[in-house]
């Protein structure tokens, strides 16, 4: 009888096709067995009695900034907060680093610093920027997982938007290397013209802010996008939608038959405008966090499992960056920081509209495995893939307090927040 590593006995194993209680042996880090009442003698044996066992998240967007600028956030710190969440696999964007991973030689840079100090696994994006069209195919052979590109004006100068024929000669080239485009979708002729008439009339308040990103500038990119890929036969993968109007735009996409999907993440889902004007920069992002009413739409879009999959879009930066003091709204940082709370705020959801667990796992795990083509190891637990586990217990609440926050910046929408369940760490096993 093989000899095993660990047995998880006892818990509620979150699988495709329900919860079920039973056991899980593994062996040098895959899962060899589940079933109820394993015999085998192990190393170690965890009771997990009273607890959900979920696959480990799969967090297809994190903005982590190593190199060039590893002191907003980097490997080390990023990835031992993603562990704390339960996320065992993230896929690192290519901007906010120095340089941006856009070509072959800052890809091998960027993935020896990961494979160093990383304490989970990683894949990393390539971009798709201006004048870095025959730099696809390299990346493409060197592994990244896909390429992003922006639609709206980044605020780095590292890393432009894209101009739309280079737009279109990326999605020409991208489906021949069998890779995914990922577009942040705002119409930057919509939202610049708008931030320079508030700007004008020297408006930079909460409301000003939401006023320049409207919803109408991500239905427009998305729409326009998917116009491209009709052309091209690009696949897409919608990132952070933030409204219902251009989920209703990818819906008709995809019962055309289209190769697309849609992320959207947690600060959408359990915040709204109201937090902006409360905490101002803390809760600035783009898409912005949208009004009320719109959340609403979010969360019964999610219930009837429009979104392909969620993400946490962990974008943070130095504090003077975040400054919740800024009288200029649009001078500080946008981007949320809590990458370690996408799981939990999905279980939050579950138990609040009675969604099953499995449409969680599926949500946070399967369905990125699936379209990043990583389903045979990973996003799952069954026999034969990777032991990724993250083992949760609705017994005892989590409130958030920058000691148990593991981001390098403690700065986050998410602090004092309360989750009603708690993930284990791998030292209490």
């Amino acid at each position: 009888m093989e000899h095993l590593d660990l047995i998880i006995s006892n818990g509620k194993v979150v699988l495709p096709t329900g919860v079920e209680e039973t056991d899980i042996g593994i062996k040098d880090g895959k899962i060899v067995q589940i079933k109820k009442g394993i015999t085998n003698k192990a190393d170690r044996v965890w009771d997990a009695e009273h607890q959900h066992i979920f696959p480990g998240m799969i967090d297809v967007h994190v903005h982590f900034s190593e190199p060039g600028r590893d002191h907003w956030e980097g490997f080390q710190t990023g990835s031992m907060m993603m562990a704390a969440g339960g996320c065992t696999t993230y896929f690192d964007m290519p901007l906010n680093g120095i340089p941006s991973t856009v070509t072959q030689e800052a890809l091998y840079d960027k993935a020896r610093l990961g494979n160093d100090k990383s304490f989970v696994d990683f894949s990393l994006w390539g971009g798709l920027v201006p004048g870095n069209e025959r730099d696809l195919e390299l990346l493409a052979e060197s592994g990244v997982i896909g390429f992003k590109a922006f639609l709206s004006t980044t605020g780095n100068k590292e890393f432009e938007a894209v101009d739309d024929i280079t737009l279109l000669n990326g999605m020409k080239t991208i489906p021949k290397l069998n890779k995914v485009l990922a577009l942040h979708s705002e119409s930057a002729a919509i939202t610049n013209w708008l931030k320079a008439e508030k700007e004008r009339k020297g408006k930079y308040s909460a409301d000003d802010y939401l006023e320049t990103r409207p919803i109408i500038a991500e239905v427009e990119a998305v729409e326009r996008a998917i116009y491209y890929a009709e052309i091209t036969g690009c696949p897409l993968h919608f990132v952070h939608i933030s409204s219902a109007q251009a989920i209703d735009k990818i819906e008709q996409a995809k019962q055309k038959g289209m190769n697309i999907t849609v992320e959207t993440c947690p600060h959408y889902l359990l915040f709204n405008h109201e937090q902006l004007r409360e905490l101002g920069a803390i809760a600035k992002c783009a898409p912005p966090l949208r009004k009320k009413e719109e959340q609403q739409k979010l969360i019964a879009l999610l219930i009837e499992n429009k979104f392909d999959m969620i993400s946490s879009d962990h974008s943070p930066c130095p504090y003077e960056l975040k400054n919740p003091k800024h009288h200029n709204l649009f001078e500080a940082w946008g981007g949320i920081s809590g990458g370690q709370f996408t799981l939990l705020s999905m279980i939050q959801l579950a138990l609040k509209h009675n969604i099953p667990f499995e449409n969680v796992a599926h949500w946070t795990a399967s369905a990125p495995a699936k379209r990043f083509r990583i389903s045979d190891r990973k996003g799952k637990i069954a026999e034969g893939a990777d032991a990724d586990l993250a083992i949760v217990t609705l017994n005892e609440s989590h409130l958030v307090t920058e000691e148990n926050y593991y981001a390098k910046h403690k700065q986050s929408l998410y602090i004092g927040h309360t989750f009603p369940c708690k993930i284990f760490l791998e030292e209490k096993l």
